[in-house]
């Protein structure tokens, strides 16, 4: 037999429940006027939100080296060195890029780039992103600080031309860290670890802004890896370029000074002269083999500079985007009518009760 005490919570919990959706289906009124407000205050804010166009570029290593594994795979396809090497002390791993857009002076040097709007405006993007459009409440938040910006901004000076603009890294101002920011917000770069891959994402209310501001972006990061990596390889090569260029003329000069002599003592057959030729031409001779062998060594570090540089795959370049990516209006209507109906619902349940057993409790004390 079944023990009648098991089904009693059951039945509780039921009755309870039906109890609330009794409550709830009286007042369905009241809830039908929250969902229909949640619906109305969602297409305002769907509205007041400016339209966002993405841009995404997808960028891969590109590697001739196959069955690698591990660390040293992963150096040797971003041209790190062999596998037999594994990492050195400069070597960079895959997270370079993300590291690289967050710094400063990339961003400096990205807000300086020319682009296009859709209307065919040039602008640098400096000054673009002054044009962005913000939601009618950010206006209303910043009021205090644009009355502040504006009365600083009557006892000094500023140029109107920012492309003239003198940068200094280590000192910036407000609005140039201001920049910064908006460029960062806009600007993200994520590398997955297990493919390799690197998405470069840009979000801008332009949407051929949009697209200049990620290619540009990927030349700028490309360049800046490059500049990495080939750093001392480079260092190494124009050391020993004025090495080939001082040994060069050391040799030219002791075939001159040869040929001189030479010449000067065609027909003179003396001990002293053959003696003088003979060590002239050791000179030349010595010179000649330190020239040549400088001149080999060059074309080792050459060859060593350009396997030093990193070459990376463009898989899915920059593109016009068609359609906004944001925002999403029908998301926002449904997310601001469910909550309009858990609030009410909410009030109605709980709400209610505890605002009136709250008012009663004043009234006893009173």
């Amino acid at each position: 037999m079944t023990d009648p005490n098991c089904r009693q919570p059951q039945q509780t919990m039921q009755i309870d429940f039906m109890a609330m959706f009794r409550k709830l289906y009286k007042q369905r009124k009241g809830i039908y006027k929250m969902i229909g407000i949640g619906i109305i205050t969602g297409i305002i804010i769907g509205l007041s939100i400016p339209k966002t166009y993405q841009v995404s570029v997808s960028l891969s290593p590109e590697s001739g080296i196959t069955g690698t594994s591990g660390l040293s795979g992963i150096a040797s396809m971003f041209g790190l060195g062999n596998s037999s090497t594994g990492f050195g002390e400069d070597a960079l791993t895959f997270n370079m890029f993300p590291e690289i857009v967050k710094t400063n002076p990339f961003a400096l040097e990205m807000l300086q780039i020319p682009i296009e709007t859709k209307e065919h405006n040039q602008i640098i993007l400096y000054d673009y992103l002054d044009t962005e459009k913000k939601p009618w409440w950010s206006y209303i938040m910043g009021i205090p600080n644009m009355a502040i910006g504006g009365i600083i901004s009557l006892f000094k000076e500023t140029p109107k031309d920012s492309s003239k603009i003198t940068i200094n890294p280590f000192q910036l101002t407000p609005e140039q860290t201001g920049r910064i920011g908006m460029l960062k917000n806009i600007l993200k770069v994520e590398t997955d670890k297990k493919t390799n891959m690197t998405k470069v994402t840009v979000s801008l209310q332009d949407p051929l802004a949009a697209a200049i501001v990620a290619d540009s972006a990927v030349h700028k990061l490309q360049e800046y890896i490059t500049d990495y990596r080939t750093r001392k390889a480079k260092q190494d090569y124009d050391f020993q370029l004025s090495l080939c260029e001082q040994y060069k003329k050391e040799y030219f000069e002791a075939q001159q000074e040869y040929a001189k002599f030479t010449d000067a003592n065609r027909n003179v057959i003396l001990q002293t002269v053959t003696s003088e030729k003979d060590r002239l031409q050791k000179n030349l001779s010595m010179a000649e083999q330190i020239y040549s062998q400088s001149m080999g060594q060059l074309q080792v570090l050459r060859g060593k500079l350009q396997e030093a540089k990193p070459v990376f795959a463009v898989v899915e370049p920059a593109t016009v985007p068609l359609a906004p990516a944001s925002p999403k209006k029908l998301m926002i209507i449904i997310a601001f009518a469910f909550l309009a109906f858990v609030f009410e619902s909410a009030w109605i349940l709980f709400g209610k009760d505890i605002y009136h057993d709250f008012k009663n409790e004043l009234k006893k004390k009173d």
